[in-house]
């Protein structure tokens, strides 16, 4: 299997690789804030984690599909703000998050413990970009 390929004369890395990488990142992301701040965020822990590693794949699907429509629909909005209304569409998919799985998946913290998730998967996300940029420039 090969980490890095050629694309169209550009190179990218392989896709189950980078979602490899964001399935950790993310997971890392919620068993953090779970464990650092108490009744704050639940993740049914039932079935050895089974909720936890589909509460994770909800959010890559999210901000790989809904995400890109969204920060084109807000970016008005977001120009505006100088960049600060861009944690609310992190918060958006995270409620959407919330809503699939229902009880399962709840953030009880309010409005405050979900926007500082929102900022943690938003900064996991910019380290993610350069860790695949690193890896990539690398090769070249």
């Amino acid at each position: 299997m090969k980490i890095i390929i050629k694309e169209n004369k550009k190179l990218r890395l392989n896709k189950f690789i980078e979602w490899l990488l964001y399935m950790i990142g993310y997971s890392l992301v919620l068993i953090c804030v779970t464990t650092l701040f108490k009744n704050t965020l639940y993740i049914d822990n039932s079935y050895f984690g089974l909720w936890s590693l589909i509460a994770t794949i909800i959010i890559y699907i999210l901000n790989k599909t809904i995400k890109p429509l969204l920060v084109w629909l807000t970016l008005p909005i977001t120009a505006l703000t100088l960049g600060l209304f861009y944690p609310f569409i992190n918060i958006l998919i995270l409620n959407i998050v919330s809503w699939i799985l229902g009880p399962h998946f709840e953030i009880p913290g309010g409005i405050i413990m979900t926007f500082v998730i929102a900022v943690l998967i938003s900064i996991m996300n910019l380290i993610m970009k350069s860790i695949i940029k690193k890896i990539i420039e690398g090769v070249k």
